[in-house]
């Protein structure tokens, strides 16, 4: 089979489509395999003097020493907080447990909710202080004391004033007997200190700002001891219990003066299904970077950690915990990882394609090398098959001998491999070949017409 040589603008527009298929693969890779990690990502956290707050502040400062900007957006809570992030006004935020698909329902979590756990963060215990010592001893046995009393129970939207409402419910405590304010945070602890509030629940990390005010021992306030903590634990399966050890708070005033059995769920740090897995990393390191210290209820090193999370766990985290950090990452910053990983995600299917195309260049090369000669010899056989065919004319065999000439001069001025010498010099013996023929043609013509 003959296949006809390109022309110098055919060569020209058959590179110019491989470079544009080259380019348009490399774009979709880029764009689609490995696209760059964002350079800001939005966070909702809480209230501007709780925990979460707090814990977001030190999250953007971690993420700013590896070029990202964190947006925080306070909230009124972790159901605020879950709604912002199931409507894609957040990329990351912390939601209380409890609220998470896996504690409604276990079965295809994964389809059901568009959100991934990172980690547990820590235990987020439920405070109940009531105004002095006198009414901590009346309703330790049951909060149903707190009927007719003034109690705050957070804001609308927040995650405590949910397990808050439940926990009541328990004890038979409700709005139709009993007053629920809506205020939390420091704002509810000095309303409480102040003897405006009789009781006040709330769920947050040892270090929040209103249960260090309230657990001080110069302060007159007192923490419950529910002594029914395990089973309400039981009946609220998103709780748990643990015990906040006797001296914990203060060993000098002896605070508290016995091991307190408080009723706890978890803070899960939670993001959206199509995070970056470089920020999913990033927000692995902050979370680390912030949680692995000692509290009152937990030793070094307990928190993050991947298990009980109220959403299904993410695959970075997944990994991470397995795992650790990726290899890259351990030993470069940051935006040189991620640069360096995404190459390599590039490189390494380009790699698959290309080093079988360049294993055929030769091949390919070879074959041109031969639709060369094999175009010669096709036009070399055509003017021999009309010499042996039939009686030429005179101004037919002029023009075969042009024609010849140029055959010739195309075989003198191409550069042949050195492995097909041999064949050219062959090709140039049946150009001579071809040539005799048609000079004993035309003297053979040249003598019948003088005759």
């Amino acid at each position: 089979m003959v296949i006809p040589q390109l022309s110098g603008k055919q060569q020209l527009l058959a590179t110019a489509a491989f470079l544009a298929i080259l380019a348009t693969v490399i774009w979709a890779l880029v764009r689609y395999i490995s696209p760059a990690p964002p350079r800001v990502v939005t966070m909702t956290t809480g209230a501007l003097d709780g925990a979460y707050h707090h814990f977001g502040e030190k999250y953007q400062a971690y993420l700013k020493t590896n070029g990202i900007k964190l947006e925080l957006k306070t909230s009124a809570g972790s159901v605020q907080n879950l709604e912002r992030l199931q409507d894609k006004q957040m990329n990351a935020g912390f939601v209380q447990g409890g609220l998470g698909q896996l504690s409604i329902d276990e079965q295809d979590a994964e389809e059901k909710t568009p959100l991934r756990s990172l980690a547990v963060i820590g235990y987020e215990p439920i405070w109940v202080f009531a105004q002095n010592p006198a009414m901590t001893k009346q309703l330790a046995g049951s909060l149903g004391g707190l009927v007719g009393k003034r109690i705050a129970v957070d804001a609308e939207g927040s995650g405590t004033r949910k397990v808050a409402l439940e926990l009541l419910k328990a004890y038979g405590v409700s709005a139709q007997n009993a007053t629920l304010e809506p205020v939390s945070g420091m704002a509810a602890t000095q309303a409480l200190l102040d003897k405006k509030l009789d009781a006040i629940i709330l769920i947050a990390s040892p270090q929040a700002q209103a249960v260090q005010k309230l657990l001080d021992p110069s302060n007159a306030a007192s923490l419950i001891q529910l002594t029914q903590a395990e089973g309400i634990a039981r009946r609220l399966p998103y709780l748990s219990t643990v015990i906040l050890k006797a001296g914990s708070v203060d060993p000098v005033s002896k605070t508290p003066e016995q091991d307190i059995t408080l009723l706890t769920t978890t803070a899960n740090l939670v993001v959206r299904n199509d995070t970056h897995p470089a920020i999913a990393y990033l927000l692995l390191e902050a979370a680390k970077d912030t949680h692995k210290g000692a509290t009152l209820l937990n030793r070094p090193n307990e928190f993050p950690h991947p298990r009980g999370t109220d959403f299904p766990l993410s695959e970075e985290a997944s990994r991470y915990f397995k795992d650790g950090r990726p290899f890259l990452q351990r030993y470069l910053p940051f935006w040189l990882a991620n640069a360096l990983q995404r190459l390599l995600l590039i490189l390494i299917p380009l790699a698959a394609i290309g080093i079988p195309v360049l294993k055929l260049i030769p091949s390919l090369l070879q074959f041109k090398e031969k639709n060369r000669l094999y175009r010669r010899y096709a036009q070399l056989l055509k003017m021999e098959t009309d010499i042996r065919s039939r009686q030429l004319s005179l101004n037919e065999i002029k023009a075969a001998h042009l024609e010849l000439n140029h055959i010739e001069d195309r075989i003198n001025t191409t550069k042949f491999a050195l492995e097909f010498t041999d064949r050219v010099y062959t090709l140039r013996q049946h150009v001579d070949f071809v040539r005799l023929q048609l000079r004993k043609e035309q003297d053979l013509l040249t003598s019948t017409q003088s005759s």
